[in-house]
């Protein structure tokens, strides 16, 4: 296996790895209630799709919430 450069920035790599990205159901912390920046988003996102905001979700429905309405504003592009 080949080392990356000593220049090398994980926060700036194209494709970095697969532990980057967690499905909600599985994250250890989903079933806590909404965080104050997701509630933020979600409201803005919530207003610009003429969607109902609920700000009694968890942290993982939230999460999936603001993936629907950012496909459904184009934020998601």
């Amino acid at each position: 296996m080949a080392n990356k450069a000593p220049d090398h920035n994980p926060k700036t790599d194209p494709e970095p790895g697969s532990n980057t990205v967690k499905d909600p159901d599985n994250w250890t912390t989903g079933d806590e209630p909404i965080t104050g920046a997701q509630a933020s988003y979600l409201k803005t996102l919530s207003e610009e799709a003429g969607e109902p905001f609920d700000e009694n979700l968890t942290k993982a429905e939230a999460s999936k919430r603001i993936d629907e309405l950012q496909e459904k504003t184009g934020r998601g592009r």
